[in-house]
């Protein structure tokens, strides 16, 4: 009975698995048949939904009691689009077509691109979601060595946050699964790569404004207000290059997006994005990130041996990277509904053994897949020409 009650506990909280269930799918384009990719698509009002993919495609699941709320889409560019789900299911083509918000704001802006980012930057924490809450987070993380994909790992957290004010609190893994395991460096992260994400985030530390040349890319629209696309660029205190794309909203001074990428002289490389969304209360909050990190590790005996056996020369160093991605499916407000179960830690990824929920797998959420994505995955097939899905079935 104990064991029932918890089950069902676990069920109603990640709000994933239901006996009536509607799928909510189509794709984004413009007024020119174009995919708008990473655009927010959701129910407001229950902070469900999820972020369209780099071709516009979106897929999410509504239960019965949802069925008479209202679809809104919002993306950088477009007038925000709203639709009422029952009538967005009935329709024949499940096509939305965003129009273009062109923008009023003037090329001659009163305060200098520095003062826009220093006002972003003081507002920060009014304009994001700052009081506790619980991220329903899909994180996935590819390996690879030589070049080549050679390992995938999926997990399914809760993450506690107070948004890029702060700092995650702690998270919860409940679900994982990942694919066949080709790697032969098999590097590990010291931290769950979560941790990374947090900390690479520029939001999250504090960023010299004077240290970047700002200039101003453009103006765009969000959800009705003005944007200002701002990029910065300069050296860190290594002397290391280094850049950063804000999207700011011209009266609330709300970052919407940001773009970065790092080139450490040692060789190292990083780049990444992150994309936020509104709260019914306009909060915003991580809806949509990515990045990729590219390094070299030293070859040991173990690799250099292994290296011959297959017919390779040895080389002194082999490039190591990771690339990441991230979809928030959910956001949970009231903390009497936080989910607390599941493992947590300080390790890497693939040191979480939790036994592979198919079921869960099949009645999540999905996203459609990116094409970010489909690159990667296809790099891992391409080994030895094993679909992902039999990956899943054979090595969890």
């Amino acid at each position: 009975m104990r064991y029932n009650l918890t089950l069902f506990l676990l069920v109603f909280s990640s709000f994933i698995y239901s006996q009536n269930k509607t799928v909510v799918e189509g794709v984004i384009v413009d007024e020119y048949n174009y995919g708008v990719p990473y655009a927010a698509i959701g129910i407001l009002s229950k902070n469900l939904g999820t972020s369209s993919n780099d071709e516009g495609a979106f897929y999410f699941l509504v239960s019965d009691k949802e069925l008479n709320d209202v679809l809104e889409i919002s993306s950088i560019g477009f007038k925000t689009f709203k639709i009422s789900i029952k009538d967005y299911i009935s329709l024949n083509e499940k096509k939305i077509v965003l129009e273009e918000n062109v923008t009023e704001l003037s090329d001659v802006l009163v305060k200098s691109n520095e003062d826009y980012v220093r006002l972003a930057l003081k507002n920060l924490k009014e304009n994001t979601l700052n009081k506790p809450h619980q991220l329903k987070v899909l994180y996935r993380r590819w390996s690879v060595e030589d070049n080549i994909c050679r390992y995938y790992i999926e997990h399914f957290i809760n993450v506690n946050d107070r948004g890029p004010y702060s700092n995650i609190s702690d998270f919860n893994i409940t679900q994982t699964r990942n694919s066949a395991d080709y790697r032969f460096v098999n590097n590990e992260q010291k931290l769950h790569a979560l941790r990374y994400m947090e900390w690479n985030n520029p939001l999250r530390k504090s960023i010299s404004v004077r240290s970047y040349k700002w200039r101003k890319l453009g103006v765009s629209n969000y959800d009705g207000e003005d944007v200002i696309i701002l990029n910065g660029t300069g050296l860190d205190d290594r002397g290391n290059e280094r850049s950063l794309k804000l999207f700011i909203g011209f009266d609330t001074y709300s970052i919407y997006k940001l773009e970065f990428s790092k080139v450490p002289l040692t060789g190292k490389s990083m780049d990444g994005i992150y994309v936020y969304k509104k709260n019914l209360d306009g909060k915003l909050y991580l809806s949509y990130h990515n990045r990729e990190y590219k390094a070299f590790v030293k070859v040991t005996e173990r690799i250099k041996n292994l290296l011959l056996q297959s017919g390779q020369r040895s080389r002194k160093y082999i490039p190591m990277d990771y690339r990441h991605e991230v979809f928030v499916i959910g956001v949970e407000e009231d903390k009497k509904m936080f989910d607390y179960t599941g493992m947590t830690g300080q390790k890497d990824m693939t040191l979480f053994k939790i036994p592979y929920d198919l079921n869960f797998w099949k009645n999540i959420s999905l996203p459609p897949e990116t094409k970010f994505y489909k690159e990667n995955i296809s790099e891992l097939e391409s080994l030895y020409g094993v679909p992902i899905e039999t990956q899943f079935e054979y090595s969890n």
